[in-house]
């Protein structure tokens, strides 16, 4: 069974035994093992049916536990250049994320 929710603005395909990375919760402040709840979702499929909301399922949800509250995400390099000029910055960004294992699938 799987399902498609949607988080931060996007849409996700999960199962059930996953591990998926979502921007950081609480500022970090959430503890290993805490369960987390998406309410916001869009299909339920498997054994050859799918349940689609319109836009999202009533009574439906997918339930997750924390696995680690902080992860970092890879190093992105921003450089700017302007030629002729003498002009350059460089800066760098790293993203926080919330690694979630999903646990159940309802609905």
């Amino acid at each position: 069974m799987y399902a498609i929710i949607e988080e931060s603005g996007g849409q996700r395909k999960v199962e059930q035994g996953d591990e998926i990375l979502v921007n950081l919760m609480d500022s970090g402040g959430t503890q290993p093992g805490a369960a987390v709840t998406f309410d916001k979702v869009l299909l339920i499929g498997g054994e050859g049916s799918a349940k689609i909301g319109k836009p999202y399922l009533a009574g439906a949800k997918v339930v997750g536990e924390v696995v680690e509250p902080v992860v970092m995400g890879e190093k992105l390099q921003i450089w700017k250049f302007k030629k002729k000029q003498g002009y350059h910055r460089k800066t760098g960004h790293r993203q926080r994320y919330t690694s979630i294992r999903i646990t159940a699938i309802s609905g």
